[in-house]
């Protein structure tokens, strides 16, 4: 399996899920699997499970060291290990090699069941009470039949060991500047809290005025809302937004339907659209082109997403 043979149109508000076992012990010792799943857009293979070359030093305990793909040494991350459910040990034990956030990494599940097929609207964003209990590692559940779902937050999993990746640091690194922000006005769609706050901190350092919401349905009726106080007062769309910034990934209304309608709207499509995703890589960023983004920018770097956010306001309102 590789992502060339995923052939979702752009913009239709779906996604493929890889769903997969993490074998566990419930409260009364019996076993229990737990079902989960990631988007298929970040999965380069699926493969057996390789022998690995333990690391040295000090190290989060569900890394179990590194194997070698492809001409490329990556790491290899126990699931169940860093979602505290003890380690796995399964004949049908199965590596999954994900890109996202510019690094590769492989992930050991109990076993790969199948992919679904989905609108995002099928998304149910977890409550604060399973976010608290599940230590903030879910970003969706699907209801099947006969079962429940996690989709897990793979971004938070990697950045936990690896800070390069962190959004935090990132933002921390950049530098208040003292501008006037009234015609710097940004609209904002990502359903993490944490990243959504720390988007916002960072584009008010620079000097943006932001405005910041869960979905990209909440980011699209608040893009209609101002449309029409626009219309009724006849002032340009501008006076209100001048950028979008959006996430890909999210419950009820992706980045990309969101960036469609965007551009498919007579009055909205004055507007740039930034997508600011794990999920923009050299394999996937058709996808957002497709849909008429002017510019994607991969998380975390939130230093460009800063200078290039500007810029796209230059470009387009001569600001």
């Amino acid at each position: 399996m590789s992502q060339s043979n995923i052939l979702l149109e752009s913009g239709t508000n779906e996604l493929e899920i890889i769903e997969f076992i993490i074998e566990e012990t419930g409260a009364d010792g019996l076993p229990y699997k737990g079902y989960y799943a990631m988007n298929v857009a970040k999965v380069l293979e699926i493969i057996r499970r390789p022998a690995v070359i333990g690391l040295p030093g000090n190290h989060h305990p569900a890394a179990l060291g590194t194997f070698s793909s492809r001409d490329k040494v990556l790491p290899l991350i126990d699931l169940a290990v860093w979602l505290q459910k003890g380690s796995i040990d399964s004949p049908n034990a199965k590596v999954i090699v994900s890109e996202f956030s510019g690094t590769i990494t492989a992930f050991l599940v109990s076993a790969v069941t199948s992919i679904h097929r989905l609108s995002w609207k099928q998304i149910e964003a977890p409550d604060q009470y399973l976010q608290h209990f599940s230590n903030e590692s879910i970003t969706g559940v699907v209801r099947f039949d006969d079962r429940i779902v996690f989709l897990l937050d793979m971004e938070r999993i990697v950045a936990s060991m690896n800070p390069h990746i962190d959004l935090q640091s990132h933002a921390e690194a950049i530098q208040r500047e003292e501008v006037s922000g009234d015609s710097l006005r940004t609209l904002i769609a990502d359903d993490s809290s944490s990243i959504r706050n720390m988007i916002g901190a960072t584009l008010e350092k620079a000097g943006f005025i932001v405005t910041a919401t869960s979905s990209g349905l909440a980011a699209w009726n608040q893009l209609e809302a101002w449309k029409r106080e626009a219309q009724e007062s006849g002032k340009p769309i501008s006076d209100y937004v001048t950028l979008v910034v959006s996430d890909i990934e999210m419950p009820e209304m992706d980045g990309h339907n969101l960036t469609r309608r965007i551009k498919e709207d007579p009055v909205l499509n004055q507007l740039p659209v930034m997508l600011f995703s794990s999920l923009i890589t050299d394999a996937l960023r058709h996808k957002g082109e497709a849909v008429g983004a002017d510019d994607q920018v991969s998380k975390p770097d939130l230093p460009s997403l800063t200078k290039r956010a500007r810029n796209l306001i230059t470009t387009y309102f001569g600001i």
